[in-house]
């Protein structure tokens, strides 16, 4: 029974029974008498009279509102448990509404005043029926309109996780909380936010759609604000804070301060050289940092690590001098040279020219690789610019001091090809002493490029031919230590001479000419045939050697000569015969008479004639 029924009860007042003409058994309403066990029966058929019973009810449902189906109406918690939510709407009876229907709303306690929708009066048991799911439904929408225009802070609860982000629930509308708007910092546990009541702004709405999206991180951000302005007003340089360590990336670390994050850039981390800043700080660790700079605009902050501790230049061994041995790690290589750390953030650079007592340009990928440990001699030493540079070559003997007593002029020896070029070979004969063999003095034969002889990595066999010993260079021949086929050709195809030879090839100014063991060249006017027409490829004819020329390993020959000559010996021998045949006839004119005189004329003419 209902607390209101039970104070109306007790404030009706007993009715006084008429007397009975037989004895029978009358209810008696009666303050003193329990609610409970209260005759309800005796009272409404014969205990009360109709007025009173009348007065009695209007009073009841005086106290009682007017339930209306389908309505929102507001109601009061009168208790909670894990399963049900009573609530109090001023009805007959209470209203009992599942607790999960508050689970966005974790605060809830007796006492709050909460809307229902009114669903049923009185059910089958007579029991009220109200939901607060349905009611918030019901004004979801235009509540979650009026927070996105007031820019107010809603409660939604985190129902699950879905692909992207999270769906929350917000007034009864489920809406959509994208991961990057969860919080400032990187999430790496989702789950850890579902069943979980947040603090949401409402950032986004498709009306067509329904479609809502919120965001926590908004509020974390103007709060951060709030306090990144709070802490940066009282900031100072070279001040030393406690942060913990809230992410790291390839550049630096970010701490937190305290809600306001501050970057150690990765050349603040250690004054010796990082590779990466996971090398020096874990996530999540509790650090010391010192202030270096802040900008109260930008609102940045810049932090050191390794300004804590005292310069490794400032802790160097003062003893140490140039001329010295050092022994360090190479920590980074560059095509000019590497960087050698010999203790924590003291760093000397090796150039290339210091690492080998070879003349020819290295690149020190070709003697160093990052990790190893080698031993240096100082050769320059700066503590005011903390500045060092080592050398590799001068902890060896400089073989450049005895080489003309080691490679004499005309001695021979055998060499390793490092390098091909267009103009050459370079060749080691030992670990920083190489020598060039120019591609004239490659092979007796022309050549169009040094690679149709050796390669990289070949032995080969030279001859010293000439000393730089100021610039460290050698000059060095190969084709002096074989026979020079020209020396055979010579006597093989002597100038003037007459040989068989193969049109094998044209060009533009000629042709060349395959002889036996030996290749010659005829321009185009020396390959006119006796016919009038000229030579093509697949003639074999006779050619006559007109120059050796040994400066550049070429055999001139002419076809046109060999027929040509014998023309002009034959036209000469031809004159020659004419000239003493008219000779005679002088002589024999001279000798006869008058009357000859006319027989001799016309035998002159027929001479002249050639008949």
């Amino acid at each position: 029974m209902s607390e209101e029924i039970k104070n109306v009860a007790e404030q009706t007042p007993a009715v006084e029974a008429a007397p009975a003409q037989k004895e029978t058994k009358k209810a008696v309403l009666n303050a003193s008498v329990a609610p409970e066990d209260f005759d309800w029966d005796a009272f409404e058929n014969e205990g009360v009279d109709s007025s009173s019973k009348e007065d009695t009810l209007a009073k009841y449902e005086q106290t009682l509102s007017k339930v209306t189906e389908n309505e929102v109406v507001e109601g009061v918690v009168t208790s909670i448990n894990k399963r049900e939510v009573v609530v109090n709407i001023g009805a007959k009876s209470e209203g009992v509404i599942s607790a999960p229907e508050f689970r966005y709303n974790p605060d809830l306690k007796v006492g709050d005043k909460v809307e229902v929708l009114v669903e049923s009066a009185e059910d089958r048991k007579g029991q009220l029926v109200i939901s607060h799911k349905k009611a918030r439904q019901l004004k979801s929408w235009d509540m979650v309109n009026a927070a996105y225009e007031n820019n107010e802070v809603v409660k939604g609860y985190v129902k699950t996780r879905t692909k992207g982000g999270m769906i929350v629930d917000v007034f009864g509308i489920e809406a959509f909380l994208p991961g990057s708007q969860i919080d400032i910092k990187p999430i790496r546990d989702y789950d850890q936010f579902v069943d979980q009541t947040i603090d949401f702004k409402i950032v986004k709405i498709n009306q067509e759609g329904r479609n809502v999206v919120v965001s926590h991180k908004v509020l974390l951000e103007a709060e951060q604000e709030a306090k990144r302005a709070e802490l940066i007003g009282k900031l100072e340089k070279g001040q030393v804070l406690e942060g913990v360590v809230k992410n790291i990336t390839n550049y630096g670390v970010f701490v937190d301060l305290g809600g306001v994050d501050g970057l150690i850039h990765i050349t603040d981390l250690s004054w010796g050289r990082v590779n990466h800043p996971e090398e020096i700080v874990t996530l999540d660790e509790k650090i010391k940092v010192v202030v270096l700079d802040f900008n109260e605009q930008q609102k940045r902050i810049a932090l050191g690590l390794k300004q804590l501790t005292a310069h490794p230049w400032d802790r160097l061994n003062p003893d140490l001098k140039v001329g010295d041995k050092v022994t360090g790690k190479v920590v980074l290589i560059a095509d000019y040279g590497a960087f050698i750390e010999i203790e924590p953030g003291v760093e000397g650079l090796v150039h290339v020219s210091e690492m080998s007592w070879s003349p020819r340009l290295h690149s020190a990928q070709e003697f160093l690789k990052v990790g190893d440990e080698v031993e240096a001699q100082i050769l320059s030493i700066d503590r005011e610019a903390r500045k060092m540079s080592l050398g590799l070559k001068q902890l060896t003997a400089n073989p450049w001091e005895s080489i003309r007593e080691k490679y004499p002029v005309g001695s021979k020896h055998t060499a390793t090809v490092r390098n091909v070029t267009n103009f050459g070979v370079f060749a080691e004969l030992e670990d920083g002493v190489e020598g060039l063999v120019h591609i004239s003095d490659l092979s007796w034969t022309k050549i169009k490029h040094p690679s149709e002889v050796v390669a990289p990595g070949d032995t080969i066999e030279v001859q010293i031919l000439d000393f730089d010993e100021q610039n460290h260079k050698l000059s060095l021949g190969h084709k002096q230590l074989t026979p020079n086929p020209w020396d055979e050709i010579e006597a093989k195809f002597p100038v003037g001479s007459t040989v068989e030879g193969t049109v094998a090839s044209t060009t533009d100014k000629g042709a060349n000419i395959a002889l036996d063991g030996a290749e010659g060249f005829a321009f185009n006017r020396e390959l006119v045939k006796e016919d009038g027409k000229q030579a093509v490829v697949g003639d074999k004819l006779p050619f006559k050697v007109v120059e050796l020329r040994r400066s550049t390993n070429r055999i001139l020959l002419s076809h046109l000569r060999t027929y040509q000559e014998v023309k002009e010996k034959a036209a000469a021998s031809e004159a020659a015969s004419t000239s003493k045949a008219v000779k005679s006839i002088n002589k024999a004119v001279e000798k006869t008479t008058l009357g000859d005189i006319d027989a001799l004329a016309a035998l002159k003419e027929k001479l002249e004639k050639g008949e």
